[in-house]
């Protein structure tokens, strides 16, 4: 008997360009990574959009959801009032086993919230935690976590951070034993606060992975570790000022190269090559972050998401179901209560 194909839900509602865009990279993803797709939002502008594309042999579905959580809303009050909104529908999807994963590109705050309080943490996470896998210029990709979900955390925090995405890129990106390193401000032993200080102390005893130390910033980026982990709201600033620093090379870039009929013709002849590098950084190549440590997978994309964005969440959300990250993390993370117990 033919098993069923992963499905995944969708936000339809959520990002900047709902739902042209959530709808287009959902049809891709449907068609290009064999997945089927709930589409969650209003139905009529949802079938709108689906009849634009060819979708015989396709696996989607649309599921109804009548309001909607702004980007710029509160999500506590979001949550609170409109309970029929499409994110925490699509969130219901999950937790009642419609689907094996979600992806959200409208507001974070409402996607976590919504992922947390219909789908659940996995026994034993305390919080769960943002894992953002950022370019490198190395073929070595750096996962920060966590990037944005737990403002205040405490050193223990950092333990099950390290564990989860210590987990993720071992089971869907095939690093045989990931480097875990410590977001600080200098790489010697003894830097930074003493916040830092005693998670250094708690990452360095544990033994479900190999702990490097400490990382500085500007070596997330050149394949010095394979998780660095951090407070919620280290990693946020570190990513966003990330996100600056690229748009503003890219900026920059770009006027450089249009200032002169010379530099206009060196670009058109370095046209392939500032194209792959400039692939190398775009986050809609990536597709998302993920929510670790929640009952299902949970593919937060960015706000700004084009189709291309969205079929890459897709991609990632079935990586991660099909490597079992869930089981593996609640394994480990049982392990390490287990060691705490007897000691």
């Amino acid at each position: 008997m033919a098993t069923s194909p992963i499905r995944i839900a969708v936000d339809a509602m959520g990002g900047d360009y709902a739902p042209h865009e959530i709808v287009d990279g959902s049809v891709q993803g449907a068609r290009e990574h064999g997945v089927g797709i709930l589409l969650v939002g209003k139905p009529d502008d949802v079938e709108r959009e689906l009849k634009k594309y060819d979708t015989r042999g396709l696996s989607i579905e649309v599921v109804p959801a009548s309001e909607v959580i702004e980007m710029g809303e509160s999500p506590a009050t979001g949550l609170r009032k409109k309970k029929d909104a499409s994110i925490i529908v699509t969130a219901k999807c999950v937790k009642n086993g419609q689907a094996q994963g979600m992806v959200a590109a409208g507001s974070t705050g409402a996607a976590m919230a919504s992922a947390l309080l219909y789908v659940g943490r996995i026994d034993g996470v305390e919080r769960p935690a943002i894992g953002v896998r950022l370019p490198s210029s190395t073929s070595t990709h750096c996962l920060l976590i966590d990037a944005g979900a737990n403002a205040d955390c405490t050193p223990e925090m950092l333990i099950q951070f390290a564990v989860m995405g210590n987990v993720f890129m071992h089971n869907v990106y095939n690093v045989e034993t990931p480097r875990v390193g410590l977001l600080n401000i200098g790489e010697e032993q003894g830097k930074g606060n003493a916040f830092a200080h005693t998670a250094f102390q708690l990452l360095e005893k544990d033994e479900r992975f190999q702990f490097i130390g400490n990382v500085e910033g500007k070596e997330l980026f050149n394949g010095s570790a394979d998780v660095a982990v951090t407070d919620g709201f280290t990693g946020n600033v570190a990513l966003k000022s990330a996100e600056g620093v690229m748009r503003m090379f890219g900026s920059v870039l770009k006027s450089q190269l249009k200032s002169s009929l010379r530099t206009k013709a060196g670009a058109l002849l370095a046209e392939p090559a500032l194209r792959g590098a400039m692939k190398e950084v775009d986050s809609e190549e990536f597709g998302g972050a993920l929510l670790l440590g929640i009952k299902g997978i949970c593919v937060i994309s960015h706000g700004g998401s084009r189709a291309r964005g969205i079929k890459n969440a897709i991609r990632v959300a079935k990586e991660a179901v099909l490597a079992d990250v869930l089981g593996k993390i609640s394994k480990q993370i049982q392990e390490g209560i287990e060691v705490h117990d007897h000691a």
